[in-house]
Order: structure tokens, then sequence, then C-alpha cells
């Protein structure tokens, strides 16, 4: 059985004036995010900022999480490292806090090899019982996991069930279904190749539209699932401008400044990214509202 169907939430940390977590405002769009029907949480994940939080932040971050959900969706907790050891701790630590799942990105910056990468991801599984779900992200880690490699990793570990594609390479996803045959879980990390990731097999998209526009983005997965592909694509097409407009700066750049736009009062990001520029800030607040939003 599939970690979860449907549109997953990447969510944003939102952050105080001082730069440490917002716990407040953390509650108040987990709330925000199940009254709008996201089908998983996946906390500290990229759009969550990981890269910048402490050991300790992370692991408080997913505790909390877990505790304020509890149980309603299942939450997926990012615990990758480009250290195969401070990965395996952080996932001990995931499961610990109850989290039902994991994101673990490939290790950037070392480069490993496809060997490497096998090695790492089951050290990693070998550490915990819950189920992972590898990411690839190869314009973030410079690593790409080949689609054999994704395969093999699915049928030789029993916890690793999936993975994020966010390769934007829709022939590269095709070869991973037909090597896969239906024993890898695969899920959309581009907004904008939901419905055609979905048409070849996939289970759903982890989203960072879904930060702003939950609610349209379940529906975008479940209407596909339900049959109604028809329906999916009008909506894929409806929020490709702004789905471009969320991706202008590198995430979460736009993303924040739209739930801040919206009135959710994420806060700043950490160093070194850095607040948008005033023209994409223009821009995103036109799509948003042409996209239904209110824009404060």
């Amino acid at each position: 059985m599939a970690v979860f169907t449907g549109a997953g939430v990447a969510l944003v940390t939102p952050m105080n004036e001082d730069g440490s977590i917002n716990y407040h405002v953390l509650e108040e769009i987990l709330e925000y995010q199940i009254a709008n029907h996201t089908d998983a949480i996946i906390i500290c994940g990229t759009t969550g900022e990981a890269s910048t939080l402490t050991d300790e932040e992370q692991i408080e971050c997913i505790r909390f999480t877990c505790e304020k959900v509890a149980g309603r969706i299942p939450v997926i907790a990012g615990s990758g490292s480009n250290c195969t050891a401070s990965a395996v701790h952080l996932s001990r630590e995931a499961e610990k806090c109850g989290a039902d799942a994991l994101l673990i990105v490939t290790p950037y910056y070392n480069k490993a090899t496809q060997e490497g990468l096998k090695v790492h991801y089951k050290t990693i599984a070998q550490s915990v019982s819950i189920p992972i779900i590898l990411y690839n992200v190869p314009s973030r880690t410079g690593t790409r996991i080949e689609p054999q490699t994704v395969v093999d990793l699915c049928r030789e570990v029993p916890n690793i069930v999936g993975v994020k594609d966010a390769t934007g390479d829709i022939a590269e996803v095709a070869e991973l279904m037909h090597l896969a045959e239906g024993s890898v879980d695969v899920y959309s990390g581009n907004d904008d190749q939901v419905t055609a990731l979905m048409a070849l097999g996939g289970k759903g998209v982890i989203s960072v539209l879904s930060n702003v526009l939950p609610a349209e983005t379940h529906e975008m997965a479940a209407s596909f699932l339900e049959g109604d592909a028809a329906k999916s694509r009008e909506l894929q097409l409806k929020y490709l401008p702004l789905i471009k407009a969320l991706f202008s700066e590198v995430n979460p750049i736009p993303v924040k400044k739209a739930l801040n736009l919206m009135g959710k009062q994420v806060g700043s990001l950490r160093l070194p990214l850095t607040e948008m520029s005033e023209a994409k800030a223009e821009k995103l607040a036109e799509e948003m509202k042409k996209a239904g939003i209110s824009v404060q």
C-alpha cells in the first residue's frame, strides 16, 4: 500500500523575526492544510528549508508536526543528508517522533556513484522500520538516481517504497515506470507535471502549490485517481501561470512570499536565501489574484 495517494504538501517552515521556528504559525498552517483536504504533510524538506535547520530544530519540528497532526493524515519527514551517518541519525529520530514515512534526498555535493547511492539508501533503510521515499532532484544535488537504481532499491529493500521525481524529465519517468512494472510508487516533484506523471501511473504529487491552493491541488490529483482525467488536466492548465510564478525564483522564496501575501505570516527565509525581487513579487501577486487567492 502506498504511503499516500493524491496531493501531499511540501510545507514551509514558518520563522519568527529572530529567525527561530514559529510553532504557533506552524500549527495554524497544519490545520489549514488538513481542513482543505491535503492528503499528506511533508515536513522539513527542501521547501521547509531543512538545509539550514540544525538537527535539533529539525527533530523538534518533526515531533511537533506529528503531535499536532495526530494521525489524521500521514506525516512524511525529510531526513536526508550528504552524510550517511547523519541521515541515519535524523531518520531514527524522525521515526521516534512518530513520522509515518521518510523522504530522503540524494546525497548532495559528494556526487556518489549509483552503487554508492544504493549503499547509502540501504544503510539508512536498515536503521528504521518505516517506509522511505527516495527524493530525486538532480538540479539541486548534482546527483541523479538512475531509473534502474530506483527499481533495484524498491525491489531489494522492503521499506524503500517509492520516489519523488523532480527530474522534470517525463521520458525518464516513463522509463522508470516501464522498468518498475508497478513495484515503485512515483510522486511528481514538479507542480507543472502532476497530470502528466499520473497518466504514466504516478500516485500523486509532493507539492509546493499546495501551500497556497491545498484544496485545488488535492482536486487535481484526486480527480485523476477517480477517473476524471479531463478535470485533472483542466486544473493543471489553469494553475500553470501561478506555478510558474511560484518557481520564478528558487524555492521556497516565492511560496513564502505568497503565504505572507495571504496573511499567513510565515516570516522570512534563512540565509543564503533572501527576499523575492520586487518585480517578481508583483508578478506573483498578480497571478495569485487571477487564481482567486485573496492578497493583502
